[in-house]
């Protein structure tokens, strides 16, 4: 939905967007936020046990978001990787890698405490801007 603003917002399938009140994206002019993602389609957790699969998984719900705003994943010039557990970082990092190897946004990867479902491994977030 957009605004008078020029404010976009983009739902997802998320469980958790309308109890928290967020959106998977926002678009604001040419740049996109797309919020901490996580593996969960339709409500289920995808991937437990694998983070290279739930890495995946993040980034294809991400390009999907950026496709509704109207980007693309060669506009990504930032990742946040969240992990539950540094030890998975090569699985996650070459499932990123598959994606952004020639893209090369800046990225950090972080290990947390703990995501919103005990079964997440990893949480991504991005952003975009639209040339």
């Amino acid at each position: 939905m957009s605004d008078d603003t020029g404010r976009q917002n983009i739902a997802g399938s998320s469980p958790w967007e309308a109890l928290v009140g967020y959106s998977r994206a926002v678009r604001v002019g040419q740049v996109v936020h797309v919020a901490g993602t996580t593996a969960t389609l339709g409500g289920e957790v995808v991937g437990v046990g694998d983070p290279g699969q739930q890495t995946r998984v993040v980034l294809d719900i991400i390009a999907a978001a950026l496709a509704e705003a109207g980007a693309r994943l060669e506009d990504v010039v930032r990742t946040r990787i969240y992990v539950t557990d540094m030890a998975h970082w090569p699985e996650i990092g070459r499932a990123h890698g598959e994606v952004f190897r020639h893209i090369r946004p800046a990225a950090s990867l972080v290990q947390v405490a703990a995501l919103i479902d005990p079964r997440h491994l990893v949480e991504i977030e991005a952003e975009a801007m639209i040339l």
